[in-house]
């Protein structure tokens, strides 16, 4: 794996879990901080498992903002390219999928891990640096890991940009481009919708996202019975309990609370295809046959459907493969076509890319592909394609009907 210019074989020096790491942890009054300010930092560094770089890397610990609208923090990685030049500022959203503190990108990019996805997406952000970007990549689930939340991962990644520029100096003007493929569509997506109202001050430039989980509606019942991606049910259920609270004694089966205690702290490309055949209805006891009939779970689904927390007022790139009638095997290609749709009906330039015969994982290398030119295009004052003449109305994002109290 090449990381850069100059890579040496020094080994980099181990770092603690960040669940173990006192730079995670802030003890005072956060609410007496403007969102994105830096409440400590410490220079890190860029590295796989026995490979590390000459790139600076610092660590950032900021004041962001959770899904109820509290005070929260977390930790971006800021990296910054070997050459000078005007900033172009690339926020990258890791699909770091974590249900554990090991998965964080900030822990993941200082080569203390050895795991697939971040090295395929760390050469990604490689790439970026080498043409000079300067990139920042957020923990953007937050201290607890809520996995799939929609607006606290697009708080966690602006807040992320403007912590960036308070380090480095730099106005509110530097642009600024958001990505993320699969579980980093997240924070991309949210981040594009909630931005004009949350960040307004960020000059972001466009926002391109691949692999989007748009309406978890409609992929539970997608991934319920797989046998590469049911174990995303239990990880959805651990990330909601953390999220809203919910009473999972109350709901789920014997079975079901046995696989969620046994993904609990876990990253989910660990375990997403250990449990082939899992279904839906397995997790849930009577009178329930679906985690859709659980007025709490169904209301928290709802919460994080894409689309409803505002208009991105930037040109969007958005992807997705299409290897089945229904999708990618864990992506619904109709939710994508629905959002890009919408998007289109209220003014939006989105460029749209259905990648037919590949499925989820062989997606992600044509998305990097198309969403660098996207992404250049930008920051080079280019205009982009506009498809939205010639996009479909795809699958309705409505709401999921929430069952009776």
């Amino acid at each position: 794996m090449v990381l850069g210019a100059g890579s040496s074989v020094a080994q980099p020096i181990p770092e603690p879990l960040p669940s173990q790491d006192p730079f995670y942890t802030y003890d005072g009054p956060l609410a007496d901080f403007a969102p994105g300010t830096i409440l400590r930092s410490r220079p890190s560094v860029f590295a796989a498992p026995g490979v590390t770089t000459p790139v600076t890397s610092t660590q950032v610990l900021y004041r962001t903002t959770d899904q109820q609208g509290e005070p929260t923090d977390t930790v971006a990685t800021v990296l910054q390219p070997l050459a000078p030049g005007p900033t172009k500022l690339i926020s990258f959203h890791m699909a770091y999928d974590a249900l554990g503190s090991e998965c964080d990108p900030s822990y993941t990019l200082t080569g203390s891990a050895d795991s697939g996805v971040s090295l395929a997406e760390q050469t990604v952000i490689a790439g970026y640096i080498a043409a000079g970007y300067t990139v920042v990549a957020p923990d953007y689930e937050g201290p607890e890991l809520e996995w799939t939340v929609g607006r606290e991962s697009a708080y966690a990644a602006l807040d992320g940009i403007k912590a960036t520029e308070e380090l480095l100096s730099l106005p509110d003007s530097t642009p600024v481009g958001l990505i993320g493929y699969s579980g980093g569509s997240v924070p991309t997506q949210w981040g594009a919708e909630v931005a004009p109202s949350y960040a307004p001050e960020l000059n972001i430039i466009g926002a391109a996202a691949g692999g989007v989980p748009v309406d978890l509606a409609h992929n539970l019942p997608y991934v319920s019975g797989s046998a590469k991606w049911a174990g995303v049910i239990p990880a959805l259920v651990v990330a909601y309990q953390r999220t809203y609270d919910l009473d999972t004694d109350a709901f789920l089966s014997d079975r079901g609370k046995q696989v969620v205690a046994e993904v609990a702290n876990r990253c989910i490309a660990e375990f997403a295809s250990d449990y082939p055949g899992l279904t839906d209805a397995d997790m849930v006891r009577a009178p329930y046959r679906s985690l859709l009939d659980v007025r709490e779970v169904a209301i928290a689904i709802n919460d994080n459907i894409m689309g409803t927390a505002g208009t991105p007022i930037v040109p969007m790139f958005l992807a997705v493969g299409h290897s089945d009638p229904i999708g990618d095997t864990i992506m619904v290609t109709g939710d994508v076509e629905g959002l890009a749709h919408t998007y289109c009906t209220r003014g939006v330039a989105v460029a749209y890319s259905q990648y037919d015969g590949l499925d989820h994982e062989e997606a992600f290398v044509p998305f990097q592909a198309q969403a660098a030119e996207f992404l250049n295009s930008r920051f080079a004052g280019d205009n982009v394609r506009n498809d939205c003449a010639s996009i479909g109305v795809g699958n309705s994002l409505a709401p999921v009907p929430v069952p009776a109290g």
